[in-house]
Protein backbone atom coordinates (compact mmCIF):
# COMPACT_ATOMS: atom_id res chain seq x y z
CA UNK A 1 0.00 0.00 0.00
CA UNK A 2 1.40 3.77 -0.89
CA UNK A 3 1.36 6.33 1.14
CA UNK A 4 -1.46 8.57 1.00
CA UNK A 5 -0.70 11.87 0.07
CA UNK A 6 -3.99 14.63 1.98
CA UNK A 7 -3.53 17.88 1.52
CA UNK A 8 0.10 18.67 3.28
CA UNK A 9 -0.15 15.67 5.49
CA UNK A 10 0.89 12.16 4.32
CA UNK A 11 -0.33 9.42 5.76
CA UNK A 12 1.82 6.28 6.58
CA UNK A 13 0.00 3.57 8.11
CA UNK A 14 1.30 0.87 10.45
CA UNK A 15 1.89 -2.68 10.79
CA UNK A 16 -1.48 -4.01 10.89
CA UNK A 17 -0.67 -6.36 14.69
CA UNK A 18 0.42 -3.18 16.05
CA UNK A 19 -2.14 -0.88 15.18
CA UNK A 20 -4.53 -2.92 16.27
CA UNK A 21 -2.50 -2.89 19.37
CA UNK A 22 -2.59 0.66 20.04
CA UNK A 23 -6.31 1.34 18.70
CA UNK A 24 -7.38 -0.83 21.38
CA UNK A 25 -5.29 0.86 24.33
CA UNK A 26 -6.83 4.09 23.72
CA UNK A 27 -10.44 2.74 22.93
CA UNK A 28 -9.85 1.31 26.13
CA UNK A 29 -9.20 4.93 28.20
CA UNK A 30 -11.73 6.43 26.32
CA UNK A 31 -14.30 3.76 27.28
CA UNK A 32 -12.94 4.23 30.89
CA UNK A 33 -14.17 7.92 30.72
CA UNK A 34 -17.68 6.86 29.16
CA UNK A 35 -18.33 4.22 31.73
CA UNK A 36 -17.54 6.47 34.53
CA UNK A 37 -18.71 9.95 33.94
CA UNK A 38 -17.71 10.78 37.77
CA UNK A 39 -14.26 10.41 37.03
CA UNK A 40 -12.69 13.62 35.22
CA UNK A 41 -9.65 13.20 33.83
CA UNK A 42 -6.58 14.69 35.16
CA UNK A 43 -4.87 17.29 32.63
CA UNK A 44 -1.65 14.89 32.48
CA UNK A 45 -3.53 11.63 31.25
CA UNK A 46 -6.00 13.39 28.81
CA UNK A 47 -2.37 15.64 26.88
CA UNK A 48 -1.27 11.41 26.96
CA UNK A 49 -4.30 10.33 25.75
CA UNK A 50 -4.38 13.02 23.03
CA UNK A 51 -0.86 12.38 22.08
CA UNK A 52 -1.38 8.27 21.77
CA UNK A 53 -4.06 8.94 19.42
CA UNK A 54 -2.02 11.55 17.43
CA UNK A 55 0.88 8.95 17.34
CA UNK A 56 -1.51 6.09 16.08
CA UNK A 57 -3.00 7.54 13.91
CA UNK A 58 -0.61 10.45 11.57
CA UNK A 59 2.87 9.33 12.62
CA UNK A 60 5.12 9.14 10.80
CA UNK A 61 4.27 12.66 8.96
CA UNK A 62 5.39 14.46 6.01
CA UNK A 63 4.49 18.16 5.85
CA UNK A 64 5.15 20.35 3.12
CA UNK A 65 4.73 24.24 3.72
CA UNK A 66 6.22 27.78 4.27
CA UNK A 67 9.10 28.34 6.73
CA UNK A 68 8.14 31.35 9.17
CA UNK A 69 9.66 32.50 12.46
CA UNK A 70 12.58 30.82 11.93
CA UNK A 71 15.47 30.87 14.72
CA UNK A 72 17.99 28.81 16.07
CA UNK A 73 18.55 28.31 19.43
CA UNK A 74 22.64 28.35 20.99
CA UNK A 75 21.84 24.93 22.42
CA UNK A 76 22.01 24.31 18.09
CA UNK A 77 18.35 23.72 18.28
CA UNK A 78 16.15 24.81 15.71
CA UNK A 79 12.11 26.12 15.82
CA UNK A 80 9.75 27.50 13.68
CA UNK A 81 6.43 27.35 12.01
CA UNK A 82 5.03 25.23 9.15
CA UNK A 83 2.29 26.93 6.89
CA UNK A 84 0.43 27.44 4.31
CA UNK A 85 -2.83 29.72 3.42
CA UNK A 86 -5.44 28.18 5.64
CA UNK A 87 -2.84 26.72 9.20
CA UNK A 88 0.43 26.44 10.99
CA UNK A 89 1.85 23.94 12.37
CA UNK A 90 5.00 24.74 15.45
CA UNK A 91 7.95 23.03 15.17
CA UNK A 92 10.58 21.61 16.83
CA UNK A 93 14.37 20.79 14.97
CA UNK A 94 16.97 19.50 17.45
CA UNK A 95 20.30 19.94 17.07
CA UNK A 96 21.33 16.43 15.81
CA UNK A 97 18.62 16.71 12.89
CA UNK A 98 19.35 19.90 12.19
CA UNK A 99 23.55 19.26 11.74
CA UNK A 100 22.42 17.00 9.03
CA UNK A 101 20.88 19.79 7.08
CA UNK A 102 22.83 20.82 3.51
CA UNK A 103 21.19 24.27 3.75
CA UNK A 104 20.20 27.21 5.49
CA UNK A 105 16.42 27.64 5.85
CA UNK A 106 14.58 30.85 5.49
CA UNK A 107 11.18 32.50 6.38
CA UNK A 108 9.19 32.24 3.08
CA UNK A 109 10.83 29.01 1.88
CA UNK A 110 8.82 25.93 1.10
CA UNK A 111 10.08 23.13 2.29
CA UNK A 112 9.00 19.25 3.06
CA UNK A 113 9.91 18.45 6.50
CA UNK A 114 9.50 14.82 8.28
CA UNK A 115 9.09 13.78 11.62
CA UNK A 116 6.71 12.90 14.19
CA UNK A 117 3.16 14.79 15.21
CA UNK A 118 2.65 15.11 18.96
CA UNK A 119 1.52 17.23 21.97
CA UNK A 120 3.60 19.16 24.04
CA UNK A 121 2.46 18.38 27.54
CA UNK A 122 4.09 20.69 29.09
CA UNK A 123 1.59 23.20 27.18
CA UNK A 124 -0.79 21.36 25.46
CA UNK A 125 0.31 22.53 21.88
CA UNK A 126 0.34 20.81 18.94
CA UNK A 127 4.09 20.12 17.79
CA UNK A 128 5.60 18.75 14.97
CA UNK A 129 9.12 17.42 15.72
CA UNK A 130 11.23 17.46 12.55
CA UNK A 131 13.77 15.03 11.79
CA UNK A 132 14.65 16.06 8.34
CA UNK A 133 14.04 18.73 6.10
CA UNK A 134 14.38 19.43 1.92
CA UNK A 135 13.79 22.47 0.06
CA UNK A 136 10.43 21.71 -1.93
CA UNK A 137 10.81 25.13 -3.90
CA UNK A 138 11.35 28.50 -2.78
CA UNK A 139 7.53 30.06 -1.29
CA UNK A 140 5.57 32.45 -2.40
CA UNK A 141 7.17 35.52 -0.48
CA UNK A 142 10.32 34.78 -1.83
CA UNK A 143 9.31 34.37 -5.18
CA UNK A 144 7.93 37.95 -5.05
CA UNK A 145 10.72 39.45 -3.62
CA UNK A 146 12.77 37.76 -6.52
CA UNK A 147 10.54 38.47 -9.26
CA UNK A 148 10.41 42.46 -7.91
CA UNK A 149 14.22 42.21 -7.56
CA UNK A 150 14.83 41.19 -11.26
CA UNK A 151 12.38 43.92 -12.33
CA UNK A 152 13.95 47.00 -10.45
CA UNK A 153 17.08 45.63 -11.14
CA UNK A 154 16.57 45.40 -14.75
CA UNK A 155 15.13 49.32 -14.45
CA UNK A 156 18.54 50.31 -13.20
CA UNK A 157 17.35 51.37 -9.23
CA UNK A 158 19.72 49.40 -7.87
CA UNK A 159 23.25 50.73 -9.86
CA UNK A 160 25.94 51.84 -8.02
CA UNK A 161 25.74 55.08 -9.90
CA UNK A 162 22.97 56.25 -8.41
CA UNK A 163 24.43 56.11 -4.62
CA UNK A 164 25.60 59.00 -2.93
CA UNK A 165 28.19 59.86 -0.23
CA UNK A 166 27.35 60.17 3.02
CA UNK A 167 28.02 63.67 4.61
CA UNK A 168 30.17 63.51 7.38
CA UNK A 169 28.49 66.41 8.93
CA UNK A 170 24.90 67.12 8.37
CA UNK A 171 22.76 69.48 9.11
CA UNK A 172 19.95 67.20 10.57
CA UNK A 173 19.48 63.91 10.79
CA UNK A 174 15.31 62.41 9.43
CA UNK A 175 14.25 59.42 10.24
CA UNK A 176 11.78 57.10 9.37
CA UNK A 177 10.66 54.37 11.48
CA UNK A 178 7.66 53.46 14.27
CA UNK A 179 7.23 55.56 17.44
CA UNK A 180 6.90 53.05 19.76
CA UNK A 181 9.85 50.48 18.29
CA UNK A 182 12.61 49.52 19.91
CA UNK A 183 14.30 50.81 16.39
CA UNK A 184 13.91 54.15 17.21
CA UNK A 185 15.46 53.89 21.05
CA UNK A 186 18.41 52.32 19.12
CA UNK A 187 19.01 55.11 16.84
CA UNK A 188 18.27 58.27 19.33
CA UNK A 189 20.16 56.54 21.46
CA UNK A 190 23.61 56.31 19.22
CA UNK A 191 22.74 59.15 17.96
CA UNK A 192 23.16 61.46 21.15
CA UNK A 193 26.06 59.49 22.15
CA UNK A 194 27.88 60.31 18.90
CA UNK A 195 26.47 63.84 17.88
CA UNK A 196 24.30 65.25 20.83
CA UNK A 197 24.58 68.60 18.31
CA UNK A 198 22.86 67.70 15.40
CA UNK A 199 18.87 68.23 15.28
CA UNK A 200 17.12 64.54 14.77
CA UNK A 201 13.69 64.93 13.10
CA UNK A 202 11.49 61.56 13.25
CA UNK A 203 8.46 61.13 11.16
CA UNK A 204 6.90 58.53 12.62
CA UNK A 205 5.35 55.61 10.19
CA UNK A 206 3.54 51.94 10.47
CA UNK A 207 6.27 49.68 9.70
CA UNK A 208 4.12 46.54 9.61
CA UNK A 209 1.10 45.46 8.22
CA UNK A 210 -1.05 46.00 4.90
CA UNK A 211 -0.64 49.91 5.58
CA UNK A 212 2.74 50.55 6.43
CA UNK A 213 4.20 51.12 2.53
CA UNK A 214 2.01 53.99 2.03
CA UNK A 215 2.79 55.23 5.74
CA UNK A 216 6.65 54.56 4.88
CA UNK A 217 6.42 57.07 1.47
CA UNK A 218 4.24 59.41 2.91
CA UNK A 219 6.60 59.82 5.73
CA UNK A 220 9.25 59.68 3.43
CA UNK A 221 7.96 62.71 1.30
CA UNK A 222 7.42 64.75 4.17
CA UNK A 223 11.10 64.34 5.15
CA UNK A 224 11.91 65.35 1.44
CA UNK A 225 10.07 68.22 1.75
CA UNK A 226 12.34 69.29 4.59
CA UNK A 227 15.81 69.17 2.91
CA UNK A 228 15.52 72.33 1.36
CA UNK A 229 14.10 74.64 3.59
CA UNK A 230 15.61 78.11 5.06
CA UNK A 231 14.86 77.95 8.78
CA UNK A 232 17.45 79.03 11.18
CA UNK A 233 15.54 77.15 14.12
CA UNK A 234 15.17 73.90 12.24
CA UNK A 235 18.16 73.25 9.56
CA UNK A 236 17.72 71.53 6.71
CA UNK A 237 17.78 67.78 6.59
CA UNK A 238 20.72 66.21 4.83
CA UNK A 239 20.99 62.90 5.61
CA UNK A 240 17.56 60.23 6.35
CA UNK A 241 17.60 56.67 8.26
CA UNK A 242 14.70 54.23 7.62
CA UNK A 243 14.80 51.54 10.04
CA UNK A 244 13.15 48.95 11.67
CA UNK A 245 13.96 45.83 13.72
CA UNK A 246 14.28 42.68 13.48
CA UNK A 247 11.29 40.28 12.46
CA UNK A 248 10.46 37.35 9.83
CA UNK A 249 10.03 37.82 6.50
CA UNK A 250 6.02 38.38 6.95
CA UNK A 251 7.18 41.18 9.58
CA UNK A 252 9.40 42.87 6.93
CA UNK A 253 7.68 42.83 3.81
CA UNK A 254 6.50 46.41 4.16
CA UNK A 255 9.93 46.98 2.88
CA UNK A 256 9.72 45.10 -0.26
CA UNK A 257 6.92 47.29 -2.19
CA UNK A 258 6.96 48.38 -5.36
CA UNK A 259 5.84 51.75 -4.45
CA UNK A 260 8.26 52.28 -1.87
CA UNK A 261 10.89 51.40 -3.44
CA UNK A 262 10.28 54.01 -6.08
CA UNK A 263 9.98 56.93 -3.54
CA UNK A 264 13.35 55.82 -1.93
CA UNK A 265 14.65 56.14 -5.49
CA UNK A 266 13.59 60.06 -5.58
CA UNK A 267 15.26 60.83 -2.04
CA UNK A 268 16.69 64.22 -2.47
CA UNK A 269 19.42 63.32 0.16
CA UNK A 270 21.22 60.30 0.64
CA UNK A 271 18.80 57.52 2.46
CA UNK A 272 20.45 55.11 4.81
CA UNK A 273 17.91 51.48 5.15
CA UNK A 274 18.67 49.70 8.50
CA UNK A 275 15.73 47.04 8.62
CA UNK A 276 15.89 44.07 10.55
CA UNK A 277 19.42 42.18 11.40
CA UNK A 278 22.49 41.44 9.55
CA UNK A 279 21.41 38.36 7.39
CA UNK A 280 17.66 39.89 6.92
CA UNK A 281 17.47 41.80 3.10
CA UNK A 282 15.03 43.68 1.65
CA UNK A 283 13.95 45.65 -1.67
CA UNK A 284 15.06 49.02 0.35
CA UNK A 285 18.05 47.72 1.07
CA UNK A 286 18.82 47.58 -2.26
CA UNK A 287 17.18 51.07 -3.61
CA UNK A 288 18.84 53.16 -0.62
CA UNK A 289 22.25 54.73 -1.05
CA UNK A 290 23.94 52.58 1.74
CA UNK A 291 22.80 49.32 3.62
CA UNK A 292 23.13 49.31 7.53
CA UNK A 293 22.72 45.77 8.90
CA UNK A 294 20.81 47.20 12.08
CA UNK A 295 19.09 50.53 13.12
CA UNK A 296 22.31 51.32 15.17
CA UNK A 297 24.53 50.73 12.49
CA UNK A 298 22.99 53.19 10.26
CA UNK A 299 22.54 55.61 13.11
CA UNK A 300 26.49 55.53 13.11
CA UNK A 301 26.76 55.79 9.72
CA UNK A 302 24.71 59.09 9.56
CA UNK A 303 27.68 61.22 10.84
CA UNK A 304 30.68 61.41 12.01
CA UNK A 305 31.02 60.81 16.02
CA UNK A 306 31.73 64.51 17.60
CA UNK A 307 34.76 62.95 19.48
CA UNK A 308 36.24 62.22 16.14
CA UNK A 309 35.97 65.76 15.08
CA UNK A 310 37.39 67.61 18.23
CA UNK A 311 40.32 65.17 17.63
CA UNK A 312 40.93 66.15 14.40
CA UNK A 313 40.49 70.05 15.20
CA UNK A 314 43.63 69.43 18.52
CA UNK A 315 45.74 67.80 15.30
CA UNK A 316 45.06 70.80 13.17
CA UNK A 317 45.84 73.27 16.30
CA UNK A 318 49.14 70.84 17.19
CA UNK A 319 50.07 71.64 13.27
CA UNK A 320 49.23 75.01 13.48
CA UNK A 321 51.50 75.88 16.32
CA UNK A 322 54.19 73.48 14.86
CA UNK A 323 54.22 75.13 11.85
CA UNK A 324 54.30 78.85 13.49
CA UNK A 325 57.18 77.99 15.59
CA UNK A 326 58.89 76.97 12.09
CA UNK A 327 58.05 80.01 10.36
CA UNK A 328 59.90 82.41 13.18
CA UNK A 329 62.68 80.27 13.44
CA UNK A 330 63.18 80.56 9.80
CA UNK A 331 63.11 84.13 10.36
CA UNK A 332 65.48 84.34 13.06
CA UNK A 333 68.10 82.39 10.73
CA UNK A 334 67.55 84.69 8.25
CA UNK A 335 68.21 88.09 10.32
CA UNK A 336 71.17 86.32 11.78
CA UNK A 337 72.67 85.85 8.42
CA UNK A 338 72.01 89.11 7.70
CA UNK A 339 73.68 90.50 10.62
CA UNK A 340 76.84 88.32 10.64
CA UNK A 341 77.39 89.15 6.52
CA UNK A 342 76.91 93.01 7.29
CA UNK A 343 79.65 92.43 9.59
CA UNK A 344 81.78 90.85 7.55
CA UNK A 345 81.48 93.21 4.73
CA UNK A 346 81.95 96.15 6.94
CA UNK A 347 85.69 94.49 8.70
CA UNK A 348 87.10 93.50 5.42
CA UNK A 349 86.80 97.22 4.23
CA UNK A 350 88.00 98.18 7.09
CA UNK A 351 90.80 96.71 6.32
CA UNK A 352 91.00 97.25 2.84
CA UNK A 353 91.52 101.36 3.63
CA UNK A 354 93.80 100.53 6.80
CA UNK A 355 96.04 98.98 4.10
CA UNK A 356 95.88 101.99 1.64
CA UNK A 357 96.45 104.48 4.88
CA UNK A 358 99.92 102.08 5.37
CA UNK A 359 100.83 102.36 1.27
CA UNK A 360 100.05 106.56 1.79
CA UNK A 361 102.06 106.95 5.22
CA UNK A 362 105.07 105.02 3.15
CA UNK A 363 104.96 106.96 0.28
CA UNK A 364 104.74 110.29 2.53
CA UNK A 365 108.10 109.16 4.00
CA UNK A 366 109.73 110.64 0.62
CA UNK A 367 111.23 113.67 0.30
CA UNK A 368 109.94 117.18 2.00
CA UNK A 369 108.42 118.72 -1.73
CA UNK A 370 106.16 116.03 -2.05
CA UNK A 371 104.74 116.18 1.97
CA UNK A 372 102.59 118.79 2.03
CA UNK A 373 100.92 117.88 -1.39
CA UNK A 374 100.79 114.70 -0.21
CA UNK A 375 99.74 115.77 3.57
CA UNK A 376 96.41 117.61 1.71
CA UNK A 377 95.61 114.58 -0.65
CA UNK A 378 95.74 112.33 2.32
CA UNK A 379 93.78 114.82 4.56
CA UNK A 380 90.95 114.45 1.25
CA UNK A 381 91.13 111.08 1.36
CA UNK A 382 90.55 110.72 4.69
CA UNK A 383 87.45 112.70 4.80
CA UNK A 384 86.40 110.49 2.12
CA UNK A 385 87.33 107.66 3.75
CA UNK A 386 85.49 108.78 6.92
CA UNK A 387 82.14 109.75 5.29
CA UNK A 388 82.38 107.15 2.84
CA UNK A 389 82.52 104.69 6.19
CA UNK A 390 80.10 106.68 8.49
CA UNK A 391 77.29 106.41 5.10
CA UNK A 392 77.60 103.01 4.57
CA UNK A 393 77.31 102.07 8.06
CA UNK A 394 73.96 104.25 8.31
CA UNK A 395 72.63 102.04 5.08
CA UNK A 396 73.18 99.18 6.72
CA UNK A 397 72.08 100.02 9.90
CA UNK A 398 68.88 101.00 8.00
CA UNK A 399 68.78 98.10 6.14
CA UNK A 400 69.25 95.78 9.62
CA UNK A 401 66.00 97.59 11.14
CA UNK A 402 63.73 97.76 8.01
CA UNK A 403 64.27 93.38 7.86
CA UNK A 404 63.69 93.07 11.83
CA UNK A 405 60.25 95.23 11.02
CA UNK A 406 59.09 93.70 8.28
CA UNK A 407 59.90 90.11 10.01
CA UNK A 408 58.01 91.43 13.39
CA UNK A 409 55.46 92.15 10.98
CA UNK A 410 54.94 89.08 9.09
CA UNK A 411 55.57 87.24 12.71
CA UNK A 412 52.24 89.09 14.13
CA UNK A 413 50.42 89.19 10.43
CA UNK A 414 50.47 85.08 10.65
CA UNK A 415 50.06 84.70 14.33
CA UNK A 416 46.29 86.91 13.51
CA UNK A 417 45.48 84.97 10.58
CA UNK A 418 45.71 81.63 12.11
CA UNK A 419 43.79 82.76 15.42
CA UNK A 420 41.12 83.97 13.04
CA UNK A 421 41.24 80.55 11.59
CA UNK A 422 41.14 78.84 14.84
CA UNK A 423 38.47 81.43 15.63
CA UNK A 424 36.14 80.86 12.90
CA UNK A 425 36.18 77.06 13.28
CA UNK A 426 35.18 77.66 16.93
CA UNK A 427 32.41 79.77 16.04
CA UNK A 428 31.15 77.00 12.96
CA UNK A 429 31.10 74.40 15.87
CA UNK A 430 29.32 75.70 18.24
CA UNK A 431 26.99 76.83 15.89
CA UNK A 432 25.28 74.13 16.05
CA UNK A 433 25.14 73.56 19.63
CA UNK A 434 21.61 72.70 20.59
CA UNK A 435 21.90 74.96 24.19
CA UNK A 436 21.95 77.90 21.49
CA UNK A 437 18.36 76.94 20.61
CA UNK A 438 17.44 76.47 24.10
CA UNK A 439 19.16 80.08 25.28
CA UNK A 440 16.44 81.60 22.52
CA UNK A 441 13.49 80.71 24.47
CA UNK A 442 12.86 77.15 23.19
CA UNK A 443 12.32 73.97 25.34
CA UNK A 444 12.98 70.19 24.69
CA UNK A 445 9.98 68.20 26.23
CA UNK A 446 10.22 64.65 27.39
CA UNK A 447 7.19 62.46 28.85
CA UNK A 448 8.05 60.45 32.19
CA UNK A 449 9.37 57.52 29.81
CA UNK A 450 12.45 59.78 28.57
CA UNK A 451 10.23 59.70 25.11
CA UNK A 452 10.45 63.10 23.00
CA UNK A 453 7.25 65.34 22.79
CA UNK A 454 7.20 67.69 19.51
CA UNK A 455 3.18 67.14 18.31
CA UNK A 456 0.08 68.31 20.44
CA UNK A 457 -0.85 64.24 20.10
CA UNK A 458 1.32 63.17 22.47
CA UNK A 459 -0.15 65.52 25.43
CA UNK A 460 -2.75 63.95 27.73
CA UNK A 461 -4.69 65.77 30.54
CA UNK A 462 -2.62 65.74 34.23
CA UNK A 463 0.56 64.37 32.28
CA UNK A 464 3.60 64.92 33.92
CA UNK A 465 6.02 66.24 31.86
CA UNK A 466 9.90 67.70 32.10
CA UNK A 467 10.82 70.59 30.33
CA UNK A 468 14.45 70.97 29.54
CA UNK A 469 15.67 74.68 29.22
CA UNK A 470 18.82 76.58 28.87
CA UNK A 471 19.91 76.55 32.75
CA UNK A 472 18.20 73.39 34.05
CA UNK A 473 15.49 70.78 33.96
CA UNK A 474 11.30 71.41 34.71
CA UNK A 475 8.59 69.36 35.90
CA UNK A 476 4.80 70.72 34.37
CA UNK A 477 1.69 69.09 34.34
CA UNK A 478 -0.46 69.15 31.45
CA UNK A 479 -3.47 71.24 32.28
CA UNK A 480 -6.75 69.22 31.80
Amino acid sequence: MQPLICGVLQIKPQPDAEWRERICITIQKMNMLESSPKNAWTVSALCRAVADTLDLRFNPVIVRGEISGYSRAASGHCYFSIKDDAGQIRCAMFRRAASLMDFSPRDGELVEVRGRLGLYEARGDLQLVVESMERAGQGALFEQFLRLKIKLEAEGLFDSVHKRALPTQPRAIGVVTSLGAAAWHDVITALQRRVPHIPVLLVPAMVQGSGAPAALAQALHSLYALTAQDNPLSPPVDVILLVRGGGSMEDLWSFNDENLARVIAQSPVPLICGVGHETDFTIADFVADVRAPTPTAAAELAAMDRGVGLQALKVLEERLSRGLMRQQDRQAQRLDNVAARFGVGLLRQQERRAQQLTALAARLSRPQGLLVQHGQWLDRLAGRLHSGVQTQSTSQAHQLDRLTDRMAFNRSQQVHHRAQRLERAGLRLSSVDPRLVLERGYAWLQDEQGNALSQVAQFRSGQWVSATLADGDVSLVVDP
